[in-house]
């Protein structure tokens, strides 16, 4: 059965460096605008053959037709067309990307191969790989980066290394980012073989690394400095491991004597529906967490599930125009049920929740099937869920290491124990 996902993470990999850390947020909104609108614009233009694809098990006489024309129009192309017709399956994924193109919904999309197995490893938090960032040079080189305690770091890879091959392969400018991280992972335990170019080496180093479990951590957590009763929890993203991680941070957090808690889900795009529920229920002692609306079927409510960890303690959300999907679903429910103030700049309004399912070809095709209103039924869709306190945040304040969301929560929530019976 395909599992529900509040969002589809296609790019998000481990490997590649948070870009919440590296560009501003307008910049991130904008090229997640150009992306989409790119692929709408290449989509379109290689037309509806999908509805071959998708139908030729049972397609009806009206299908059949139309699909005619898509050949006539391809074997045009095949005889007349001056240039290289590129190979399968790129036209058929073209065909694909066209007709869910039609639907004009940005979240039905064809995900290749080669992304999808990326996104898998991302919404598992673990895979096979040697724990080490990929980044790309302005000639398009590939650089790592190790990880701290990493079996890159062990094996003797510096940062700044230039990859140039792995194993027989070759790495060019022109590869994706996607393809080089594939390369590079694999089943833990078996060996990968590196050469790097090295600044200050004239020949070329090889270097074998074991693969290792590497597990990616969605959430951290820690005592705020600022005011040692605040435990500060940001996640980044709703995986299979968030509820889990959510649950030990409070735990610890508690232990430490954390008595007021931030819950930062700024830049967060969603994840897996199921757990944002279970975040929200850390927090909620009972309730609706959200309402789900579907073709054709009732309403169904999720509700919060007991034996949350912090249901009493003051809370603050800080949200941003990144906070999408299953963070909204989060910080809508907190919201509604008067359990959070949110804190920051209004929220992105993704309220539609994907089914994924896996192809023949390791491809997938990730469908909306359903639509989700808060608590209060107030849907997010193109909206927004609007902060309870406005603070804005400008790029120079963030490369300057300026917080002023998070220190306008200080302040809220000082100033909540200090009116507290």
């Amino acid at each position: 059965m395909p599992r529900p996902y509040a969002r589809v993470t296609i790019e998000t990999n481990s490997m590649i460096p948070d870009l919440n850390e590296v560009l501003p947020l307008r910049i991130r909104i904008f090229l997640t605008l150009v992306a989409a609108a790119l692929l709408f614009t290449l989509g379109a233009a290689t037309g509806f053959g999908v509805h071959w694809y998708l139908t030729r098990d049972n397609p009806t006489d009206e299908e059949r037709a139309q699909f005619n024309l898509f050949w006539e129009v391809w074997r045009l192309v095949r005889e007349k067309y001056y240039g290289d017709i590129p190979a399968a399956p790129t036209p058929v994924y073209g065909a694909i990307r066209g007709a869910l193109a039609t639907l004009q919904d940005p979240y039905t999309i064809f995900v290749e191969p080669q992304p999808r197995a990326l996104e898998k490893a991302d919404l598992q938090g673990r895979f096979g790989g040697i724990g080490a960032l990929v980044t790309r040079g302005k000639e398009g080189e590939v650089i790592l980066q190790p990880m701290p305690g990493s079996p890159a770091e062990r094996a003797g890879i510096q940062n700044g290394d230039q990859l140039i091959q792995v194993d027989d392969t070759m790495i060019t400018a022109t590869m994706r980012t996607e393809e080089v991280v594939l390369l590079i992972r694999g089943e833990v335990g078996t060996q990968v073989r590196l050469t790097l170019k090295r600044a200050g080496m004239t020949d070329p180093l090889e270097i074998s690394v074991t693969r290792e479990l590497i597990e990616t951590p969605s959430v951290e957590w820690r005592i705020l400095e600022q005011d040692e009763t605040i435990g500060y929890l940001r996640i980044r993203m709703f995986t299979e491991r968030t509820a889990e991680e959510t649950r030990r941070a409070l735990q610890d957090l508690l232990d430490k004597g954390a008595r007021t808690f931030v819950l930062d889900l700024r830049g967060n795009g969603g994840g897996i529906l199921d757990a944002a529920v279970d975040v929200a229920s850390e927090f909620l002692d009972s309730g609706v967490v959200l309402f789900e609306e579907r073709r054709d079927q009732a309403e169904k409510s999720y509700p919060a599930k007991p034996g949350g960890l912090a249901i009493q303690q003051p809370l603050v959300v800080l949200v941003d125009g990144g906070t999408a999907s299953a963070s909204e679903i989060v910080a809508g429910a907190l919201q509604d049920h008067k359990r959070a103030v949110l804190i920051g700049e209004k929220t992105f309004g993704k309220g539609s929740v994907q089914l994924v399912f896996d192809l023949s070809d390791a491809s997938s095709v990730h469908i909306t099937v359903a639509r989700w209103l808060t608590p209060n039924r107030q849907r997010i869709d193109t909206q927004g869920l609007q902060p309870d306190i406005i603070v804005p945040i400008s790029d120079e304040e963030r490369a300057a290491g300026h917080d002023p969301q998070l220190e306008r929560a200080i302040t809220y929530l000082r100033e909540r124990v200090a009116i507290a019976p």
